[in-house]
């Protein structure tokens, strides 16, 4: 009787070889992400074109051409092994601090106004400080990172936190207070993130509030002795005073920007006025409006409507971002992309927020729609980053 043909099971092929005979460039593209970053720059680029356009002390060539440069440096960074990073704190640290304080160079830097020594001058001006926002989330995560997601001892807590702070207290000596807030939440969302107790982060929050308390009272003794405040300039103290009882203020000092952002965003209604309609900008009332009051802009000339789009897409983008933190293959990983998200939401809350009489008003410009060179090159270096965890996941 002859024998039947022996039947060979196939054995389905790896994945990892599938994914190896995939063509590699398309394992650093993330479709979603790339589309609704996309949109979010676009958007942003049209409503910084109406608010420039007339307007001799603002360039939007400049900023499309911030824009180009800052795709192309994304993707050289995603193609990049972020991993490689991971074990270089003290040159994070070290860089940090040089960019920091790079704007008190003689010769180099250059004042922002007020007071403030944040810029350096090298044919065009920088602001350091942005681009000392990579520098801190990498050296956050770096720090963090070591401890395997378990910050349980005191000693090393304080010893993280003591490096963290380090960026922190260099951009006050500029000051600027606007970005110092933001390393302040940069190294918040390290800490949650990395694993450290939720005791010394109550303790934490406690000692920074009497801490703010303090310099307030410190300084209110020295205006009484020298009849100056020394801590603190004058304008940061206004702000402040506008944040609590803007009602009351006069609109000739720090009230009438505030005052102007509401006009401007009340004006709007559901559908706004129109592209090209901003007459809150556009006839001077609103100061700073391609910059800290873009906002104003947007709400001005699409409305409510124009709001919830942009709101959607940042929330879509935030979205995505906790998906690639999520899909990390390690803690550095998990913890960069989750800084850059609580680096972005922060100055969301708080751009939008001081347009609203909800937060003192500051510097801080809303991510991807603040005219600015610096920032939006940062934010599309950041996006590399984020991009790099993606590509370099173990999938």
């Amino acid at each position: 009787m002859p024998q039947l043909p022996q039947i060979q099971s196939v054995k389905a092929p790896d994945r990892a070889v599938v994914d190896a005979t995939k063509p590699r460039r398309f394992k650093y593209i993330n479709l979603p992400f790339l589309i609704v970053v996309s949109l979010l720059v676009g958007y942003g680029l049209i409503i910084v074109y109406t608010a420039v356009l007339g307007n001799a002390d603002y360039s939007f060539s400049r900023q499309l051409a911030c824009v180009a440069i800052g795709a192309v440096i994304m993707i050289v960074i995603a193609r990049f092994d972020y991993r490689n990073l991971s074990d270089f704190t003290t040159v994070l640290l070290v860089v940090s601090v040089a960019l920091i304080l790079s704007p008190h160079i003689p010769g180099l830097g250059t004042d922002a106004g007020m007071g403030a020594q944040s810029w350096i001058k090298v044919g065009i001006q920088v602001q350091p400080g942005e681009f000392a926002k990579i520098t801190v989330i990498l050296l956050a995560a770096s720090v963090v990172s070591r401890y395997g997601g378990r910050l349980d001892d005191v000693r090393e807590y304080l010893k993280a936190l003591g490096i963290m702070l380090v960026p922190f207290l260099c951009i006050m000596t500029q000051p600027d207070l606007g970005t110092g807030l933001v390393y302040l939440f940069i190294t918040a969302v390290a800490l949650v993130v990395g694993g450290a107790r939720p005791k010394f982060l109550l303790i934490t929050l406690v000692a920074g509030i009497a801490a703010i308390a303090a310099v307030f009272a410190v300084d209110q003794v020295i205006f009484d002795t020298t009849g100056e405040y020394k801590l603190l300039k004058q304008y940061q103290r206004n702000r402040l005073l506008v944040f609590l009882e803007h009602d009351s203020v006069n609109l000739s000092d720090e009230g009438w920007n505030l005052k102007q952002a509401q006009v401007a965003i009340g004006s709007g209604g559901l559908f706004g006025k129109g592209l090209f309609n901003a007459t809150q900008a556009t006839l001077g009332f609103l100061p700073e409006a391609p910059t800290d009051f873009i906002f104003c802009v947007l709400a001005e000339q699409l409305g409510f409507f124009g709001v919830m789009v942009l709101l959607a897409l940042y929330a879509a983008l935030v979205l995505l971002c906790f998906r690639i933190a999520g899909s990390a293959s390690d803690l550095f990983g998990t913890v960069i992309v989750m800084c850059v998200v609580g680096m972005w939401l922060f100055q969301i809350l708080e751009n939008i927020g001081m347009t609203l009489g909800l937060m003192p008003i500051t510097g801080i410009p809303l991510p991807f729609m603040s005219y600015g060179s610096t920032g939006m090159v940062m934010n599309f270096m950041l996006l590399g980053l984020i991009g790099s965890v993606w590509a370099h996941n173990g999938r």
